[in-house]
């Protein structure tokens, strides 16, 4: 009898437990969404660029509170919301607007497990959108701003011995209200403009590590000398701890080179496999601390070689180049939204859906537009095989746009405050992802938001990464610098300026609209730049506006992005639906042309 009351007990429990958290609103939602476990929300490692085998996932339910600025840590909380999805998005069970008169309140308890004795405890946030202030038992450990790269606290020195630790999180976000990094949110959505992201919305995770331990690494290939660059930063280390770098081809040791903590590792790679689009190698690698001869830590990563430039063809126009090779770059512009998790995926499978479909289509590129992904996005791209041109997140305004001629205008002076905003965090972006080979292209201007100090801002990325190309200001206010002439053309593709020095490229065509009842956003408010009724007849646009791209590539342009991979919000010129159910177009005609744009430079 014990035992049966003891069984319904617990199955109460665990119905109310997962009764505690459904989706928010009746908007349109992806297949994911039904997938989703409360209990193990995103349960995949989240940084597999440099991984570990031991850390635990924090995911899940949260209780929030939204209050007035300035308050204090709220005695009671408003309810629970599903982490890692913002507060305004469907899955996390709230759906309610913060705006920047209001603070967004985390909190949770959590244990550390018992065999992490002895080793430092880092706490690590994906992503929160925007300022964030973080507390461990009461003790405040830290202050973040920025949206959109990673960052990590060392929480050891603040943890009780045994038990639970309170973690509280507080994040003001003022959207469209202030000068900060923000891509595609608004307080006010429409049109091209979407419903603001506030607070967590990326994997909160702890990791074990010891006292002395390896915090950075970040490959640099040299194809043309046969040669792998290794940085690493660390923590604790001093001039006789050893790094260790050991290479892989499968399971196969290819090389292994050491070197003092304070140095960097050059490392031969022999009859080197190259990434590309088709075959899209990796090399593994396993990174190891040495201190008196002990390993103390050690990750796992991986890298590859291939190589980014451009070159003048038979005919002078300046050409994008991959591994030495003439490559035209075709994809979608990829905005990264979801109609359940906004800025978030529902699952890993989802996160990886929309890059799947688009090697589908047959594209071989991805411009990832005003938005950064989290760190498994890039590695599904690594290993995929798709290029990836890397936008900032714009935020600010412009005085004014120019785009059909070079710029001629005064540009967007910044406060101090927002100009050091915009530096940092650009940076820290490219220190994020500069690894990932898949990325071949930073974009730091679109369309005049935000545009400042064009040169001075160009000529930095360049010089801080300058293995990579850099597309100074994609669609107007051009100036003579970086690796590109940009242009945006709706909805057919246009040469309106050419630029001898520099690769031209079409960075925004297209916007073919349908509208499929079902499967929108919003019922009464859509557009594309051009409207079609059927599949067949957005089919028929889009071969016809491939035929003409391809007459275009012979008299200059090296790269090109139609708009767009899928519907966001009141948009309807994707590929496929918002919630990703229903593909718009004939999919073997698109493949077809799609194809021979990208093989319309070959050999």
């Amino acid at each position: 009898m014990k035992k049966a009351i003891l069984l319904i007990t617990l199955s109460l429990f665990l119905g109310s437990s997962f009764a505690q958290w459904s989706p928010a609103g009746d908007k349109i939602k992806t297949k994911w969404a039904e997938e989703i476990d409360v209990n193990n929300v995103l349960p995949e490692y989240p940084r597999p660029i440099m991984e570990r085998a031991d850390w635990k996932n924090l995911n899940g339910l949260w209780e929030y509170a939204i209050k007035k600025v300035g308050t204090s840590e709220p005695a009671s909380f408003d309810g629970e919301i599903l982490v890692p999805f913002a507060v305004e998005s469907s899955l996390s069970g709230v759906q309610k607007r913060v705006g920047d008169d209001n603070e967004l309140w985390y909190k949770r308890s959590f244990t550390v497990p018992s065999n992490w004795k002895n080793k430092r405890v880092l706490l690590h946030f994906g992503g929160v959108d925007w300022r964030s202030d973080i507390w461990i038992n009461d003790i405040k450990v830290g202050t973040h701003e920025g949206g959109y790269a990673p960052f990590s606290f060392d929480v050891t020195p603040f943890l009780t011995k045994s038990g639970d630790q309170k973690l509280v999180v507080k994040v003001w976000d003022p959207s469209d209200r202030g000068y900060q990094p923000r891509g595609k949110q608004v307080s006010r959505p429409e049109g091209i403009w979407y419903t603001p992201v506030t607070g967590i919305w990326q994997t909160v995770w702890l990791e074990p590590v010891a006292e002395k331990h390896i915090e950075f690494v970040r490959t640099s290939p040299d194809i043309d000398n046969s040669r792998l660059s290794v940085e690493l930063l660390s923590s604790g280390t001093n001039y006789a701890d050893l790094y260790q770098v050991e290479v892989f081809d499968g399971s196969t040791k290819i090389a292994t080179a050491k070197a003092s903590a304070n140095q960097s590792i050059d490392i031969v790679i022999p009859d080197a496999k190259l990434w590309d689009t088709d075959s899209p190698f990796l090399y593994d690698m396993k990174v190891s601390l040495l201190s008196n001869g002990k390993v103390v830590d050690q990750v796992d990563s991986y890298f590859a070689m291939r190589k980014v430039s451009t070159k003048r063809d038979e005919h002078g126009i300046v050409r994008l180049q991959l591994n030495n090779k003439n490559v035209f770059q075709f994809g979608p512009l990829d905005q990264g939204w979801w109609p359940d998790g906004l800025y978030t995926a529902p699952t890993d499978e989802a996160l990886k859906y929309d890059i799947v479909k688009t090697k589908d289509f047959g594209y071989n590129m991805i411009r990832k537009h005003v938005k950064v992904e989290p760190a498994r996005w890039y590695t599904h791209c690594d290993q995929l095989g798709i290029l990836v041109w890397q936008d900032m997140p714009n935020g600010g305004r412009s005085p004014q746009w120019q785009m059909r001629e070079y710029f001629s205008g005064t540009e967007l002076k910044r406060s101090a405050e927002s100009e050091a905003n915009y530096r940092a965090e650009w940076k820290a972006i490219m220190d994020f992802l500069y690894s990932n080979p898949s990325i071949v292209c930073w974009v730091p201007f679109n369309e005049a938001w935000g545009q400042f100090k064009t040169q001075e801002i160009v000529e930095w990325t360049k010089a801080y990464d300058p293995s990579r190309l850099v597309n100074p200001a994609s669609g107007g206010n051009h100036y003579t610098v970086g690796d590109m002439l940009d242009l945006h053309n709706y909805p057919h593709p246009e040469m309106y300026l050419y630029d001898a020095q520099r690769a031209t490229v079409l960075g925004e065509y297209g916007g073919i609209g349908l509208a499929l009842e079902d499967h929108l956003w919003a019922t009464d408010r859509n557009w594309g730049y051009v409207q079609f009724k059927d599949e067949k007849e957005v089919t028929d646009e889009y071969v016809k506006y491939g035929e003409q791209l391809l007459k275009l590539i012979k008299a200059g342009f090296s790269a090109a992005v139609y708009t767009q991979t899928t519907d966001v919000e009141g948009e309807v010129n994707g590929l496929m639906t918002y919630d990703r159910k229903v593909i718009k177009i004939d999919e073997d005609r698109v493949r077809k042309i799609n194809q021979e744009i990208c093989n319309s430079l070959n050999d």
